[in-house]
């Protein structure tokens, strides 16, 4: 066949493939919201109406004879008919599975854990399922910390609200009896007012550090300095209210251990945890800060002999206003306040924004606290 008559039959097969698939898009686009199995079969059918027509224009240009069209028509007729039958239980299979997919996603979206999703026909789908059943997990999990954390912050408002009521009831009561004239020692009354002032500036502050940390609004203003030192400098700071508690300070390093963080901040943390071991550590009791060197990370250690933590309360001794079980009103003793709970998820928000860690476990006599930085030698 020369390549002019080959040229013609691309030109009518193309030109009449071209016109049938204008069609088929409208019909495609009038059917989007048809079932798959509708769209499938208007596909298949566009490719069998695009050959019977191109053979029937390619005939009507005398290219083909009439018999040869009738059993090329035939032909393309039976096999279309039964890739129909063909696609039409394949995409049946297909939308079924759809179907069970879109089921499982709406009891995803119900709040319910899929523990599986069924086994499919093809590599795609099951690795979709399996992609399901891992949201699910993840979802669920994202739900039960949410939980968590909303009832964490319903119990953190309770306590907080009673906490705070407790020092505004004593200063009302000591000013009602400053002015009443009854109070028979004024001096010691303002000394009360005084302590009582300072614990609740104190939890004032402890809620707006606690604030900024919840909102990733803690800015740090970070720089290299000794570890020694803050330690040093904070363990002096709370002499004056360890009621005479023996603070022992271990540095056993030659070498100085330089961290780069914010003084103030780390400081607060090392504080908030030695607050923590006064108000636990029975008097006579030595409270231990060690400062070591562990996997080329700086390390503070606060070790109390305060009788340890229950090990059902371990994972929860970083929570916001978890006291354990012990009451939960703040005591007042020689001008030391219990606070409101706050002092460990601070530590736990001021590490975790200098990317280091705090962790704590149970030792013989107490517990042990440790913060970890990275840290070069000096």
């Amino acid at each position: 066949m020369p390549w002019s008559d080959i040229l013609a039959i691309a030109s009518v097969a193309l030109v009449t493939s071209a016109i049938v698939g204008a069609i088929s898009v409208l019909a495609l686009l009038m059917l989007r919201r048809a079932s798959l199995v509708v769209q499938m079969l208007v596909l298949l059918l566009t490719a069998i109406v695009s050959v019977v027509a191109s053979m029937v224009g390619v005939a009507n240009e005398m290219y083909l004879s009439e018999h040869d069209l009738t059993v090329a028509v035939a032909v393309a007729g039976i096999s279309g008919l039964v890739s129909l039958v063909l696609v039409a239980v394949l995409s049946w299979i297909v939308a079924r599975t759809s179907r069970s997919l879109s089921a499982a996603a709406r009891r995803i979206g119900a709040g319910e854990r899929l523990e599986s999703a069924g086994r499919y026909s093809n590599s795609e789908l099951n690795a979709l399922a399996e992609e399901l059943v891992s949201t699910s997990a993840k979802l669920a999990e994202a739900h039960e910390r949410e939980q968590r954390i909303e009832a964490s912050r319903r119990e953190l408002v309770a306590w907080i609200s009673h906490d705070l009521r407790t020092p505004l009831a004593g200063i009302r009561a000591l000013a009602e009896s400053l002015e009443d004239g009854i109070a028979p020692d004024p001096a010691r009354y303002h000394r009360q007012m005084r302590i009582q002032a300072d614990q609740l500036s104190s939890m004032v502050d402890d809620l707006f550090e606690l604030s900024k940390i919840d909102s990733d609004a803690l800015h740090l203003s970070l720089k290299e300095v000794s570890l020694s030192d803050i330690v040093s400098d904070t363990v002096a700071d709370l002499r004056p209210v360890s009621r005479g508690r023996d603070i022992r300070v271990e540095v056993p390093l030659a070498q100085d251990l330089v961290v780069t963080a914010d003084p103030r901040e780390l400081s607060r943390a090392i504080a908030n945890l030695l607050m923590n071991a006064i108000q636990h550590t029975p008097d006579g009791s030595p409270i231990t800060v060690a400062v070591g060197l562990v996997d080329d990370r700086a390390m503070v250690s606060v070790i109390d002999a305060g009788g340890g933590i229950a090990e059902d309360d371990l994972d929860r001794v970083f929570e916001p206003a978890w006291r354990g079980s012990k009451a939960r009103t703040p005591s007042l003793q020689d001008g030391y306040s219990a606070g409101a709970g706050l002092g460990l998820a601070i530590v736990k928000g001021i590490m975790s924004a200098h990317r280091g860690e705090v962790a704590v476990r149970n030792v013989p006599g107490g517990c042990r606290f440790d913060l970890l930085l990275p840290a070069t030698l000096q």
